[in-house]
């Protein structure tokens, strides 16, 4: 199979889909592997990285997108590069549509097979490519959260960890998934007062028996949401729905008017429609917006911030599927693998993810 990696051009997107240690897997595997020329740089790798890897480099990324019949990418495709979908075209990312109905309609309409990192889920129920970059995200919610506490950053002026004799900063993270214990895990660390909520009673024993003391536990019910959301100086949301279905709408704007003027949230589940009612995507040159008094930090790429990292940790997730793609071709890829069959997202012009059909009203194919 012939296998493209394009430069991202989201707005400050610098991760890459392929570092040149799977460029050399694909084609240990005898497929070949097109770059875009550039690709890799702001992730740390050069051209002739990917040239001793055994990739042929090409000028433009119109050329990739044409000559390639899988395009390997880390986000979304964005309505530039709509024009190069296609029949038969495989294009495998992270593609949260249920969060963007253009590019589900662009998708279906080009009959461009689409396989979501999100949505690939093993029998446990973990989602091992979302995974890594939850983890990434999940860490680094806290230290941005922290740093827009900053008065000079519009905060309230609190500082995380406080001072002997002074209080630290109250936090609440809705969600002990992984973004949520990795977050947890940061301000523990840092020394907040954290409160972690989660419907998942099993988990939050199991971090009541980590932590101890140092935190404390609720269940994730309305009423908590909003006493929590209320009291706290910084809260994270890390909610996700499993089968890529729009996040909830768990923070209300009603609460604003109780809540510590200059405080912060950190919507990390802005991918799949954040969980405010005020909720909106930004970017890492503007990532902030204030609304009541509440300053939202809502990136919905944070990863890309650290590139070098994020990009090495989620090739070691997908470069396992990609392979099956490349290696058996879809089809075949998909019946001798459920976790990779449910991240099929659009099929032959149908869409065959329930939380993708459910978000915009249409028909389902279960494959």
């Amino acid at each position: 199979m012939i296998i493209g990696t394009v430069k991202e051009i989201k707005n400050n997107e610098f991760r890459v889909g392929l570092t040149p240690s799977s460029v050399k897997e694909y084609v240990h595997h005898g497929h070949q592997v097109l770059v875009e020329q550039n690709a890799g740089m702001n992730s740390g790798f050069s051209n002739e990285d990917y040239e001793f890897a055994g990739g042929t480099i090409l000028k433009t990324a119109a050329e990739v997108w044409e000559k390639s019949e899988m395009i390997v990418k880390v986000k979304e495709p964005l309505q530039p590069e709509y024009g190069y979908f296609r029949e038969g075209l495989i294009i495998y990312t992270y593609l949260h549509l249920a969060a963007d109905e253009a590019l589900t309609k662009a998708l279906i309409d080009a009959k461009t097979q689409a396989i979501a990192y999100e949505t690939i889920r093993l029998d446990d129920g973990s989602l091992p490519c979302l995974k890594p970059m939850s983890e990434v995200a999940g860490r680094l919610s806290a230290i941005q959260g922290a740093k827009y506490l900053e008065k000079p950053q519009g905060g309230s002026g609190i500082f995380i960890s406080g001072v002997p004799g002074v209080d630290r900063a109250k936090v609440g993270i809705i969600g002990a998934g992984v973004v949520g214990e990795n977050a947890l895990k940061m301000l523990v660390g840092l020394g907040a007062d954290v409160t972690i909520l989660d419907i998942n009673l099993n988990k939050l024993t199991y971090l009541d028996d980590i932590y101890g003391n140092r935190i404390k536990t609720l269940y994730s019910s309305n009423d908590n949401v909003e006493r929590v959301v209320k009291a706290s100086d910084l809260i994270i949301s890390a909610i996700l729905l499993p089968g890529g279905a729009k996040a909830p709408k768990l923070i209300k704007r009603a609460y604003y008017k109780d809540m510590k003027p200059g405080s912060v949230i950190v919507d990390v589940a802005i991918d799949q429609g954040g969980s405010t009612e005020v909720s909106k995507a930004t970017y890492h040159d503007d990532p902030i917006y204030e609304v009541d008094g509440i300053i939202h930090y809502s990136v919905a790429n944070m990863p890309g911030a650290v590139p070098k990292t994020s990009t090495t940790a989620l090739n070691n997730t997908t470069l396992k599927y990609g392979l099956m793609i490349a290696d058996y071709g879809l089809d075949i890829a998909i019946g001798r693998s459920n976790a990779l069959k449910l991240g099929v997202n659009v099929y032959h012009g149908q869409c065959t993810c329930e939380g993708v059909c459910e978000a915009f009203d249409l028909p389902y194919l279960a494959l």
